[in-house]
């Protein structure tokens, strides 16, 4: 703090030499003149003194015969007039200062987080609906107002929250997590197979069930009805009710697992040449900055930041820049060892998907070998899966199944 005093008043280092430089301190002392960083080479001092105690010292000097050399200037008064001297610097200075006085006053950027069923788009389409807009002076804008609307349009969302951060605008949502997951509609179905099989267990739910545990299925094969006779008490079919179809059906099945790996494969060498791009988003166009890349081939890395002169305070304006990297494509041969690891990465990721499923693997059965011109990995899998694909009544097929008698829709509990 002390020093940033003594730079706004201004101070000046001196080099003091002649009959009695110690007489010199001495006097400076008597008189309160501040001096510090005192340096002696040989019989020559230097050292600091403010700029009003320099002005001081002529009675000083002439008592003691000494000399006093200005050697560098420090602080403010110094640097004013060099400022002023500049009148292109000054204008520009307070135009800049003007500009982000100008800016500030504005929202230039809106960010949105917490949406996951909404997109952005449809987020921003409805901002603009409201009046609010990338450009629009914050002062027009209320925030208590601006949540209610929010709540009020999008039924999902059970809480918002908005803020002004500089020039961005802050919002914030929560969507209720039982909206977000699909809903199933109350439809009318019976269930099919869609993959053959053989049952090893079987749980009905609501419906008619058509099959047995121990029986095999194919594709297509009606597992469970969603028609549902109504007897008559002489046992004859009276009417027909229509429900939907619920059922656990697993099946024991071979899955058959087949990847491949060619022999080559082109491999990226890069020779270590690079060159720059750069160019300027303003307001949603781009302003190219430097020629285009004179590469064959080559990667390219884009950087892009929002540029932002001060904290918080976010302008419309992206400076991006392209950097391109030359390579070239050399074929290699995989060799064993890497082959096995690739397809077994493979194989993994392929079990894995199974697993998410649900799938039970109850046996396997693979082995890798030599093709023609590729690696192969071939086998069976023994599992036992979920199957049952639900197939909606048409309007035409929930009609009058026994002359006389309509045919009834109940819905499943």
């Amino acid at each position: 703090m002390i020093g940033f005093l003594k730079w706004i008043r201004g101070y000046v280092q001196i080099k003091v030499w002649g009959f009695a430089p110690e007489r010199f301190l001495n006097l400076c002392s008597n008189k309160n003149i501040l001096l510090w960083d005192i340096k002696k080479d040989g019989d020559i001092y230097f050292l600091c003194i403010s700029l009003a105690g320099f002005y001081r010292l002529k009675e000083i000097t002439r008592k003691t015969g000494t000399r006093v050399v200005i050697l560098k200037r420090f602080g403010l008064p110094f640097l004013v007039p060099k400022i002023l001297s500049r009148k292109v610097f000054v204008l520009g200075l307070f135009a800049a200062c003007f500009f982000w006085f100008w800016s500030s006053r504005y929202i230039w950027d809106i960010n949105i987080t917490g949406n996951a069923s909404i997109t952005d788009d449809v987020f921003l389409e409805f901002l603009e609906e409201q009046g609010i807009r990338v450009g629009m002076q914050s002062s027009d804008l209320d925030i208590e107002e601006l949540e209610k609307e929010i709540r009020r349009e999008f039924q999902e969302i059970t809480w918002t929250s908005a803020k002004l951060s500089g020039t961005s605008l802050e919002i914030s949502v929560k969507e209720n997590d039982a909206l977000l997951s699909p809903m199933q509609e109350n439809i009318l179905s019976d269930l099919y197979a869609e993959k053959d099989g053989l049952i090893v267990s079987m749980i009905v739910r609501s419906g008619v069930p058509q099959v047995k545990i121990g029986e095999r299925v194919e594709e297509g094969t009606l597992l469970v009805s969603g028609r549902v006779p109504v007897y008559n008490d002489d046992t004859t079919v009276r009417k027909y009710q229509y429900i939907r179809s619920d059922a656990d059906i697993y099946v024991q099945r071979i899955q058959e697992v087949y990847e491949e790996l060619p022999f080559y494969y082109m491999e990226k060498v890069y020779t270590g040449r690079e060159q720059e791009s750069h160019y300027i988003k303003l307001f949603g166009k781009m302003l190219e900055i430097g020629g285009s890349c004179s590469f064959t081939v080559y990667d390219t890395v884009i950087t892009e930041r929002e540029f932002e002169p001060l904290e918080g305070l976010t302008l419309p304006i992206v400076l991006g820049t392209r950097c391109y990297r030359e390579y070239q494509n050399t074929e290699c041969i995989y060799s064993i060892e890497q082959a096995k690891e690739l397809l077994k990465g493979k194989y993994s990721t392929f079990i894995s998907g199974l697993e998410e499923k649900g799938v039970q693997i109850i046996e396997k059965d693979v082995k890798i070998e030599t093709g023609s011109d590729r690696w192969l990995l071939v086998g069976e899998l023994q599992i036992i899966e979920k199957i049952g694909t639900e197939v909606p009544f048409t309007e035409e097929s929930v009609a009058k199944e026994v002359p006389g008698e309509p045919s009834e829709s109940i819905e499943s509990e």
